[in-house]
């Protein structure tokens, strides 16, 4: 995994991310028991402390000037980068080594939806399936026939998409995604808690109720409280296709599980040499390899997406506040539809699967598919965080 972790021109980037180490100092010098979460900066080949700078990520984010601190000459290595990547992997990980987590901490974590024409009319075909994956083939060329031609060039809020909805609904074709793909408000929901994402190497979950799932490849926005995009990192907005083709009211069982949320590696902050133009055009690929021989290959263009980054993070914010910044997945154009077991059941993931998502200026973000309820759980919360930092003299 370390091979391909980091970005193509990490050397340049401004790469910031979180380290748990297993010997977290007290004030006192004392180490605590369990060890402690640390802010990085990476430089030269070395992951840099920058906890005493900026003791939680969100301090970092909201800083009026992160990037003088990234070159502060005070900072203590914990490691070379090569090291912490390569045991940060769950399976085989040595707890008594720095290893990667989530670059997020106190950061709300949300997401939007139906972003892309291709995913949009997936979940129009999930609606119309009922959550059934074996009618989902049939209902795919119906429904990209009917609605495809008619929705395709289209700017969201529009009056040409004004205009659609008023023929799709006379022929009975409209839909509460169309209304969100197209019409003038994104949708953007909750996709974890804060504390409760997962990084590079660690399991996924999904929930062991659902048969058709799939991982979502996304770019996700980094933005501080007052808005303002800062940076932006790969994410896996992990999906139960059946759970939400159900109701749209069990989107928070699709979404939140435990382990549903991962991000990462590292969250590449906007600089001289990468800005937001830079993500727009980004390009991200996917690869599932599962234990059975299966391998699932795909890759998605970022510049096809039907609504700007910015103005999804503009929405997301819109009479809302999150004073300790947000992290915003942008949605995805991958639902994958090549059959893995029997024919017309589409793809679902089984136990084992190794995702990577990846993309050259991002670097790659490598997860196992596990049960939710049987991989590690979520025991680190905000409050653990604020105890742990009091101790170490931090806060």
């Amino acid at each position: 995994m370390s091979d391909n972790i980091l970005p193509v021109d990490s050397a340049e980037a401004s790469l910031v991310g979180r380290v748990w180490v297993p010997e977290a100092k007290s004030a006192s010098g004392e180490v605590l028991p369990g060890g402690g979460p640390c802010v990085v900066v990476l430089r030269d080949g070395l992951v840099l402390d920058l906890t005493p700078h900026t003791p939680t990520m969100a301090h970092l984010l909201n800083h009026p000037e992160p990037l003088k601190l990234l070159k502060s000459a005070d900072l203590s290595p914990l490691g070379d980068v090569a090291d912490i990547v390569a045991n940060s992997p769950v399976d085989g990980r040595d707890p008594a080594k720095p290893y990667l987590l989530s670059p997020f901490d106190l950061q709300a974590l949300k997401a939007c939806g139906v972003t892309f024409v291709s995913s949009m009319l997936e979940r129009v075909i999930e609606e119309q399936a009922k959550g059934a994956p074996e009618r989902a083939a049939a209902l795919r060329g119906e429904l990209s026939e009917a609605i495809g031609a008619e929705i395709r060039n289209i700017q969201p809020g529009s009056p040409e998409a004004a205009k659609v909805k008023e023929t799709l609904s006379a022929k009975g074709l409209w839909s509460q995604y169309l209304e969100v793909g197209l019409g003038p408000d994104a949708e953007v929901f909750t996709k974890s808690q804060p504390m409760a994402s997962v990084g590079v190497g660690a399991d996924v979950g999904l929930h062991p109720s659902s048969t058709w799932n799939n991982p979502e490849p996304e770019v996700v926005m980094v933005a501080r409280a007052d808005g303002v995009i800062v940076g932006a990192t790969l994410g896996n907005d992990v999906n139960l296709r059946d759970v939400e083709g159900r109701s749209a009211l069990l989107l928070g069982r699709a979404k939140d599980n435990n382990g549903s949320c991962a991000l990462g590696p590292f969250i590449r902050l906007f600089d001289d040499g990468f800005g937001l133009n830079d993500a727009r055009s980004a390009v991200v690929s996917l690869t599932v390899e599962g234990e059975d021989g299966f391998i699932l290959e795909g890759e998605s263009n970022v510049a096809e997406i039907s609504r700007d980054m910015a103005d999804l993070v503009s929405q997301a914010f819109d009479c809302h506040h999150y004073p300790d910044g947000l992290a915003l997945f942008t949605g995805t154009m991958f639902a994958p539809i090549q059959d893995r077991d029997a024919p017309g059941q589409g793809f679902t993931h089984k136990m084992g699967d190794i995702v990577t998502i990846s993309s050259p200026r991002f670097g790659a973000l490598v997860n196992r598919v596990g049960n939710a309820g049987e991989i590690a759980p979520w025991t680190f919360g905000t409050s653990a965080l604020m105890e742990n930092l009091v101790k170490r003299g931090l806060l």
